[in-house]
């Protein structure tokens, strides 16, 4: 399993060419395509074609462990006890991919932090 963040998905979805998009087209095609609730959000406030939807709806929708909401807030308030950039959203995405134990695909430079600082894993 690997998941997706919004930044690469629209990526892929424009046909843009990239090891992001390349990782997404193929764990989607071997059926590894996870998401973050907050991704699958996200996507589906946007408007794209009925086969993109169709894509976003059978990826693998990640679960929410418990305690999930109160590590993410610690999480975001030691980003930003160091001076680092830590939007909400890139914090949920961030644990919930940490929790998973699965890398994220991504374009968004600002999960470098999570990935430098709490442990979560980039992927290309």
């Amino acid at each position: 399993m690997i998941a997706a963040d919004s930044s690469s998905l629209i990526a892929f979805f424009a046909g843009d060419e990239g090891a992001d998009t390349a990782a997404i087209a193929t764990a989607a095609t071997e059926e590894r395509l996870g998401l973050p609730p907050i991704v699958q959000f996200e996507m589906f406030s946007g408007v794209f074609p009925a086969a993109h939807r169709n894509l976003i709806r059978n990826a693998t929708l990640l679960e929410l462990e418990p305690g999930y909401w109160q590590r993410a807030g610690l999480m975001r308030l030691g980003l930003r006890k160091r001076g680092l950039k830590a939007k909400a959203a890139d914090c949920l995405i961030a644990q919930c991919c940490i929790d998973a134990g699965v890398s994220l695909i991504t374009r968004d430079r600002d999960f470098r932090h999570f990935a430098d600082h709490c442990g979560l894993k980039l992927e290309v």
